[in-house]
């Protein structure tokens, strides 16, 4: 009999598990809710201009990493070096002392790491499902009754139960993760402490500013970094550093404000933000021309990173039932090779279980 597992989300983790069982004959299918892949790596595309406005690249932290990217290819693939810098609070740039570091996106941006992933897996990606409520039962037509079966129905919000799955993996942000136990119908001992754990995951709140620029900013580093968590910018990146992103002789910055800042203004009219956020720019790269861009864009992420990770062991209770965890919030830190990795790691378990 050919096993089931059903993936909600279709980010790193979502697709890392995906990825775990390309060689197996189990049956994937992943249910994202929006219309694209990679989660928070994110890519947009306006006039002529690529940008990953989420996690801005793939970092070469481990040997496994690195083996990876080049297993999926070079064709598109862009590696660049360009440094790091540092601020502080009163905005004193500092040239980092650190090793460069290579870092990787794709000419057609970071989302390239799902799609190629996915690409190499026999994995059926249902996008614009939104899953509400995840049910343990012995079968379909008992879907809203009985949840004292051994396999997995997955709720969309128009109604309609996806299953069944021998195994499910939960890899949405903690807070969101935590709503659908919420809703999860499942007689398990279990069930309290998994909602508790999870749900006290806490994440940062982010909101990106896309400004971009019909002239080059001419700075020696790809991006600025806030070191003490005190100044209203966190995070200052330059889309024309990565190969295909930006047409020559344009600038694309994208600027990641700070947690406190971004909670503050995190619904205020992308009109005003722009041009508040484009002062700062201006005043913290030392360039005047930064205040008139000549256009923006935004994004809000609500669960941008987690602030700690949650209890592996209690995450794990469920397993012998078939329900799995993934995701940056499970180790407790926002990369999206670790985010990816868990997930690989979640699915190689199911398959051992399997």
């Amino acid at each position: 009999m050919t096993r089931t597992v059903g993936i909600v989300g279709a980010g790193a983790a979502g697709v890392g598990a995906a990825y775990a069982f390309r060689d197996s004959d189990v049956d994937v299918t992943i249910f994202e809710k929006s219309r694209g892949v990679c989660g928070r790596a994110a890519t947009r595309r306006r006039n002529d201009c690529r940008y990953d406005h989420g996690a801005n690249y793939l970092k070469d932290a481990d040997e496994r990493t690195v083996e990876l990217v080049e297993e999926l290819g070079d064709d598109g693939l862009v590696a660049f070096d360009d440094p790091v810098w540092t601020f502080d609070a009163g905005g004193e740039v500092t040239e980092s002392d650190r090793d460069p570091e290579t870092k990787y996106t794709w000419e057609d941006g970071i989302t390239q790491l799902a799609e190629r992933l996915l690409a190499r897996t026999d994995a059926t990606v249902h996008r614009e499902t939104r899953i509400e409520r995840i049910q343990r039962g012995s079968g379909r037509e008992h879907v809203d009754e009985d949840a004292s079966g051994d396999r997995w129905y997955l709720v969309a919000a128009d109604g309609e139960a996806h299953g069944p799955f021998d195994a499910v993996v939960l890899t949405p942000p903690a807070p969101q993760t935590a709503a659908l136990l919420t809703e999860t119908k499942w007689h398990s001992e279990h069930l309290p402490a998994l909602r508790e754990v999870v749900g006290a995951v806490r994440y940062r709140t982010v909101r990106s500013v896309m400004l971009h620029y019909p002239f080059e900013v001419d700075v020696p580093y790809y991006a600025l970094v806030n070191t003490d968590g005190e100044h209203d910018i966190g995070w200052l990146s330059r889309e024309e550093c990565k190969r295909g992103h930006v047409p020559a002789g344009e600038s694309l910055l994208v600027v990641q404000m700070a947690p406190h800042w971004s909670e503050e203004h995190y619904d205020d009219p992308l009109e005003e933000t722009a041009e508040t956020v484009a002062g700062k720019v201006a005043e913290l790269v030392g360039d005047d021309r930064l205040a008139e861009f000549d256009w923006s864009d935004d994004q809000g992420w609500r669960y941008a990173q987690p602030n700690s990770g949650a209890n592996e062991e209690i995450l794990r209770r469920g397993e012998d039932d078939g329900l799995f965890f993934a995701g940056d919030w499970v180790g407790g830190e926002g990369r999206v090779h670790l985010a990816l990795w868990n997930g690989v790691e979640v699915g190689e378990r199911i398959s051992a279980a399997f």
